[in-house]
């Protein structure tokens, strides 16, 4: 291996220490993910508006996504109250110095875990109690949150959000990396490939599919559910920040501790097949929208 070759692959390994919060900043600002989920939020609060007189102050609730873009749009659509739940404290802090600084006291960050808060049932309503202020939400949002949950909790999640927190007239809006691909490009074929390869793991958290079991849901026999899959496109041209948002699409080390030759292995296929041919990552999403309580046709 050449020397210069070498040291681009030490610098790829060294990313491999990114924190979180600094890869998703890097995936953020040169990937158009957040344009993406912008873009679809905005149609979703335009169809709740609709629903709703001009002076209702409308709530929303979101999940995981805390200091992320979409935070503009929903501070300034959802002055009746925007509560922020997120795991990460520097998001959280992130968020405590704007309202500060910006004086948006409507804005309330929540530090916790979703699961331990919407697996069970009583702990859904002991949130909406402590949490909510008692009052439930026009807007669910869950941003790439559903990573953080395995598959076959998800549909206890959204029976306890529904049933707990969204409003008589209301919306939850998630967005999930699409769960199969056979496209080489795709973070979706990466991350089957290595994880499969190296740990025995697939993603199985295909949220098209869930749409499709939500619509058989008595429970949400009389919502209106629509799912559609964008492409994103993510390149930097940086080789460090490049490899920071690929570990973070195969979880290392939180989820998967690749050993050091894994690693290598990983850093040295994408200095090949995307770094020096400069080509940008395709990220498939799906994004699954639930109306309830709203009886207009022709949503999206």
């Amino acid at each position: 291996m050449a020397w210069s070759i070498k040291k681009m692959i030490e610098c790829g390994l060294r990313a491999a220490c990114s924190k979180i919060c600094e890869e998703d900043k890097i995936w953020s600002r040169y990937s158009h993910d957040k344009i993406d989920i912008g873009e679809e939020l905005a149609r979703v609060i335009r169809t709740l508006s609709k629903a709703f007189p001009l002076a209702k102050p409308l709530r929303a609730f979101s999940i995981g996504s805390s200091a992320e873009p979409q935070f503009r749009i929903l501070e300034t659509a959802f002055r009746g109250g925007l509560y922020l739940l997120d795991l990460d404290k520097n998001a959280l802090d992130i968020v405590k110095e704007r309202i500060r600084r910006q004086h948006t006291d409507h804005v309330t960050p929540i530090l916790g875990d979703y699961k331990k808060s919407f697996l069970a049932a009583q702990n859904a309503r002991r949130f909406l109690r402590t949490k909510l202020d008692g009052e439930k939400v026009h807007l669910i949002t869950m941003h790439h949150s559903l990573y953080y949950s395995r598959a076959e909790q998800w549909k206890d999640i959204f029976s306890n959000l529904w049933r707990s927190v969204l409003a008589p007239k209301g919306a939850i809006h998630t967005v999930l990396m699409t769960a199969r691909s056979n496209d080489d490009r795709t973070t979706t074929w990466l991350y089957n490939h290595f994880a499969g390869k190296f740990c025995g793991c697939h993603n199985d958290q295909d949220l098209t599919a869930f749409g499709k079991k939500l619509k058989r849901d008595t429970l949400l026999k009389n919502a209106q559910i629509y799912a559609n899959t964008h492409n994103v496109r993510f390149y930097v041209d940086d080789f460090a920040k490049f490899m920071a948002v690929v570990w973070m699409i195969l979880l290392y080390p939180d989820v998967h501790k690749y050993t050091l030759r894994q690693r290598e292995k990983i850093t040295e296929f994408v200095y090949e097949k995307f770094w020096i041919k400069k080509r940008p990552l395709i990220q498939a999403q799906d994004h699954l929208v639930i109306y309830r309580g709203i009886g207009f046709k022709g949503l999206a």
